[in-house]
């Protein structure tokens, strides 16, 4: 919300030596985010001057249309002579009123003017746009024209209010009051302790029968709603000069007169209004919910399908605008300059419901500065008020006449109120306040407040977000002030750490980042398309997903179910802008739907849940177990004098989850598999044994190459993701001291001939089963092929068995005895032969 200085004072009388840097600290200190205060004219020095354009002449031979004008600046310039300027714009014409910047002057951003020979013609000084004066859109293009009216000579700085200090304020969701000039004058008369001039405080007309009709048939979506009429509007009416620069400043486009008018309402009062060309609507204005497949074209010129929970207003026809959102273009104000213009208005000022106007600005895309308000809460109250400054501006300034008739529609409903102890701000913030304190300051923002030890606090209009006791102790709290609070260290009780869980998951990630990667957390959110991209079957298990009801955004409506999709985007991504070298690893919690969906029951809020209910509520949520992943791409080891260096490759994945499973204390068996993302011929299924079972806890290996360009990965890009509860189930990450024997190791090394399809990981197992207790040590160190020497489909594996006793020294004949007891054993489990 920007909020000029200039229209501040006018609602409260801050001193004359105050800034805008000044007002924001106290903003600030009241808990309003101002994030900037922006300089106006920051630079500017005249003479910058009315003048009268005298004649234009077209010049020739140029690239570009130029013209040689002669203004009238009066006596601005000294001599009372016209003054002769070069310009390139074509929207003026003689007689018009223009901004004229003579030399010695000096715009914005350091630009200094002095006479200056171009186009074969001395320029002394500039007919100036809105941009070149730092004024912002004012929806031209190109050169200012004033009003006919404007006096010759007259001072531009002061008439276009160039100077200035605007406040950029960040509004929360829970403050729509402060999305108002009415609303921020508020807050800063009570910062400064001064009295507000609310301009909501108007004579309104009460309602009557001769108003414009009006139907309301859904009153949950609109419990208010307030219809004004003027006629007799002149076409030929602009909007002054002082209301289009007030639309400028707080960033608004000025369009035409009407609609100015009620933007100007909607930033001053902050309750969004609408103005209908009276001879465009037909029949009773209707507040109804949308038929499904209804379609509207709005104001933006889009046509739009309707939702069946969309709120619109309807006439005769059928929809005439999105309620709260945007106006239909069937209905617009009509300018004087596209033809005949429009004279009769009907004025809308209505409430609607802030869920509702919510979901239909997030369903349609369509975030207007009536839905940011109407979302973040409006006064219902001002709706009246609203209508009736709109009818006093329109009058005033383009010369209609009010209608008698007022209708107003509106739902009854009591005031909020809300019963707090007079010390419960003490207690919060853990400050004597006093009585005193807290009723004042919660009169200070509006409410009406009774009682003596229990008070009743009846909330005011605009502040819908104060709805229990603790809303009221932060108000008391923020304008007594943040800073005041005492600091103090809560005392955390001793023996208590980190759980089982956390240090296993603390473990895991310097694990890889000492491995060399970098964690990469990523959004829990994913679209349903992104299963086929990882080629899942249709019935595999990881394509049950929950959704949400109210997703962030509708292209990924449900939350993951594997950590992939995540990691395989930022590894696109980072590739994507220079990074080719990459390893990146991630912690975190998985989705899985249960078989059976519960509602869950909502918590007490005035006591503990017992642990029955606590129960009942976990039991309804999805499971969540903890996952790692990791993905690699591009060179694994860089090449440099050391060496070539080497790529990623499907190992690297795999010794990615074995460096997990051992921080899990777990031995993880790894052996051959296939599973949707990963290669058939380079994945390998991860396999650990709980309580006597096989149990698959993940897979490693390199990607298919259809997933790797579907996700538009480098080529040959590898991956492994686990179960890491599954892990900590079954490790036993119990520090062991490593047993170091003083008798020396027996090594014997056995090469093996296998079919090509047994996996080493067989041949491993039976080698070691075989091999005994002596066996300390197994390592494989060499794959070999060739059908000439050991035949069509079979493989060589060489292993390195080192035996060592711990009560003596090994003979040759026991470490052979072993040896061959490991050969027998994988012989027989198999097939293999020694090689000869």
């Amino acid at each position: 919300m920007r909020v000029p200085l200039s229209w501040l004072r006018e609602y409260v009388d801050l001193p004359a030596t105050e800034t805008g840097r000044d007002v924001q600290a106290k903003l600030i200190s009241a808990g309003l985010e101002v994030e900037t205060v922006e300089q106006l004219g920051d630079g500017l020095k005249g003479p910058l001057v009315v003048g009268q354009v005298l004649t234009i002449e077209e010049l020739e031979g140029f690239k570009k249309p130029i013209r040689f004008c002669t203004v009238n600046v009066g006596t601005a310039n000294g001599t009372g002579e016209p003054q002769e300027i070069v310009c390139g714009a074509r929207n003026f014409a003689v007689g018009d009123k223009v901004v004229v910047v003579l030399p010695g002057a000096e715009l914005p951003g350091g630009f200094a003017i002095a006479a200056r020979k171009t186009y074969g013609k001395t320029s002394h000084g500039m007919i100036c746009s809105s941009d070149e004066l730092g004024m912002g859109d004012d929806g031209t293009k190109g050169i200012i024209v004033l009003p006919p009216e404007t006096e010759v000579g007259k001072d531009a700085i002061e008439l276009l209010e160039l100077v200035d200090e605007v406040l950029d304020i960040a509004v929360t969701a829970n403050r729509g009051d402060c999305l108002s000039i009415r609303g921020v004058a508020r807050e800063t008369a009570i910062a400064y302790g001064l009295p507000l001039r609310d301009p909501a405080l108007l004579d309104v007309p009460g309602p009557n029968a001769y108003g414009y009709p009006v139907q309301v048939s859904e009153p949950l979506g609109c419990d208010r709603f307030t219809a004004r009429t003027v006629s007799g509007l002149s076409p030929e009416a602009r909007s002054p000069i002082w209301l289009k620069r007030r639309l400028q400043k707080v960033g608004m486009r000025p369009i035409s007169l009407a609609v100015d008018i009620t933007n100007y309402v909607m930033m001053e009062l902050g309750q969004p209004l609408h103005a209908y060309d009276r001879t465009l609507v037909q029949g009773t204005i209707g507040v109804r919910r949308a038929a499904e497949g209804e379609e509207i074209v709005t104001l933006d010129g889009a046509k739009r399908k309707l939702h069946a929970e969309d709120l619109v207003i309807t006439d005769d026809r059928g929809p005439i605008g999105l309620a709260g959102v945007m106006g239909g273009a069937n209905t617009e104000i009509a300018d004087h300059e596209e033809g005949e213009g429009t004279t009769d208005v009907v004025i809308e000022a209505a409430h609607f419901d802030a869920v509702s106007i919510a979901r239909t600005a997030r369903r349609h895309k369509l975030s207007s500065e009536a839905s940011r308000r109407f979302e973040r809460g409006v006064d219902p109250a001002a709706a009246a008020a609203a209508a009736q400054r709109t009818v006093d501006l329109l009058v005033l300034l383009a010369g209609g006449t009010a209608d008698a008739g007022v209708t107003e529609v509106a739902t009854p409903s009591a005031p909020h109120t809300i019963a707090v102890p007079a010390d419960h701000p003490d207690k919060v913030a853990g400050v004597e306040y006093g009585r005193e304190t807290v009723v004042r300051r919660l009169q200070q923002v509006g409410c009406d407040v009774y009682g003596q030890d229990e008070l009743i606090v009846t909330v005011p209009s605009w502040r819908p977000d104060l709805t229990e006791v603790n809303d009221l102790a932060e108000e008391v709290i923020r304008l007594e002030g943040y800073e005041n609070l005492p600091s103090t260290l809560p005392k955390p009780p001793s023996g208590r750490g980190l759980t089982h869980r956390q240090r296993l998951h603390r473990r895991v990630g310097r694990a890889l980042a000492g491995a060399g990667y970098v964690e990469a957390p990523n959004y829990p959110f994913i679209g349903e398309q992104v299963f086929d991209q990882l080629l899942l079957e249709a019935d595999d298990p990881a394509r049950r997903v929950v959704k949400l009801t109210n997703p962030l955004n509708d292209e990924e409506p449900a939350l993951r179910t594997s950590l992939l999709p995540g990691l395989l985007g930022a590894l696109r991504r980072n590739d994507g802008r220079g990074s080719h070298d990459l390893a990146l690893f991630e912690t975190g919690l998985v989705f899985l739907p249960r078989a059976e969906q519960k509602a869950a029951a909502a918590l007490p809020v005035d006591r503990r849940p017992t642990d029955e209910e606590i129960a009942d509520l976990n039991a309804a949520l999805p499971e969540q177990p903890r996952h790692v992943a990791a993905v690699l791409a591009g060179a694994r080891e860089q090449a440099g004098w050391w060496g070539k260096g080497r790529p990623v490759d499907w190992a690297d994945a795999i010794e990615a989850a074995r460096a997990v499973a051992r921080e899990a204390g777990v031995e993880l068996l790894v052996r051959g598999g296939q599973y949707g993302p990963w290669h058939p011929g380079r994945c390998a299924e991860l396999v650990v044994v709980a309580e006597g079972a096989e149990k698959v806890v993940g897979h490693a290996g390199e990607l298919h190459p259809r997933v790797v360009k579907a996700f538009g990965l480098p080529a040959r890009t590898s991956a492994m993701e686990l179960d890491l509860d599954a892990l900590e189930a079954v490790g036993d990450d119990t520090p062991q001291a490593p047993s170091i024997s003083t008798f020396p190791v027996a090594t014997q090394d056995v090469a093996l001939v296998v079919d090509k399809f047994v996996p080493h990981a067989d041949v491993e197992a039976a080698l070691r089963d075989g091999a005994g207790s002596l066996l300390e040590a197994i390592r494989l160190f060499d794959v070999y092929e060739n059908a000439e020497q050991l035949g069509d489909g079979k493989k060589s594996l060489a292993y390195a068995l080192r035996f060592r006793a711990g009560d003596r020294t090994l003979t040759v004949d026991e470490a052979s005895a072993a040896r061959d007891a490991a050969v027998a054993l994988a012989g027989e489990r198999t097939g293999a032969v020694l090689r000869g």
